[in-house]
């Protein structure tokens, strides 16, 4: 069996099973057996979900931290995926979000939301084209009607 240790700081949470764990020093813990769990610097808060990605991820990280939850954040998810796959184009992202769909149902819910991490600088370069564009388009407007 393999183990697994993460340190963490003082003040440091970490979020174990649904569990929220404080520390007040620096510590290491091992973990002997599978274990759901979430750094404190991966989770999103609400008003951070601001993206088709991070919304997704805030649900799938319900599933994580809050087990209580989890069938309504699955339902939630379940609604969510498919409109992503029509909205996206992007061929990393769809595949990506494919993978996604796999991990959530094998039960690997950590490893969905590293996935979901991993798309955010596909979805971000995605949004910054997309407000240049929204941007662009009245100056072309406008040059369009003094011609």
């Amino acid at each position: 069996m393999s183990t697994l240790k993460i340190s963490l700081k003082a003040n440091e949470k970490v979020y174990v099973n649904g569990a929220v764990i404080k520390t007040d020093r620096k510590v290491t813990l091992e973990f002997l057996n599978n274990v759901q769990f979430l750094l404190e610097n991966h989770v999103l808060q609400a008003e951070q979900a601001c993206t088709p990605l991070r919304q997704l991820y805030f649900t799938v990280q319900i599933m994580l931290i809050t087990p209580d939850s989890a069938d309504d954040a699955r339902k939630l998810f379940n609604q969510l995926l498919p409109k992503l796959l029509v909205s996206f184009t992007n061929e990393r992202i769809r595949a990506g979000l494919k993978h996604v769909e796999e991990l959530v149902a094998n039960g690997q819910v950590y490893d969905a939301l590293k996935e979901i991490r991993a798309l955010y600088p596909a979805e971000d370069e995605i949004m910054a084209q997309n407000t240049k564009t929204a941007r662009e388009a009245p100056i072309a407007e406008m040059a369009g009607e003094q011609a």
